[in-house]
C-alpha cells in the first residue's frame, strides 16, 4: 500500500509527519529521516488495527496543489 504523507517542521524544530488518508495518523521526530521512520510504523500500526478490527483501509483520496501567491 501506498500513502501519500506531509512532513513539515514545527515551532521546536521537530519534524511531524501526517497521513491525511488516514484521520489521526501522525508521528513525529528530530529529523526527516526519523520522522519518515516513524510515521511508517505508525502507518502499519493503523493498518493492522483497522484489518483486527474488520474494518477496511481507507483509499488514497489526498490530493496536493502548490499555490503561488
Amino acid at each position: 500500500m501506498k500513502f501519500r504523507i506531509i512532513v513539515e517542521p514545527d515551532e521546536d524544530g521537530v519534524f511531524v509527519a501526517t497521513v491525511p488518508s488516514l484521520p489521526g495518523c501522525v508521528s513525529q521526530g528530530g529529523t526527516r529521516e526519523e520522522a519518515l521512520r516513524n510515521v511508517r510504523e505508525a502507518i502499519e500500526g493503523y493498518v493492522l488495527a483497522l484489518s483486527d478490527d474488520g474494518f477496511r483501509v481507507p483509499e488514497e483520496h489526498f490530493d496536493a496543489l502548490l499555490l503561488a501567491v
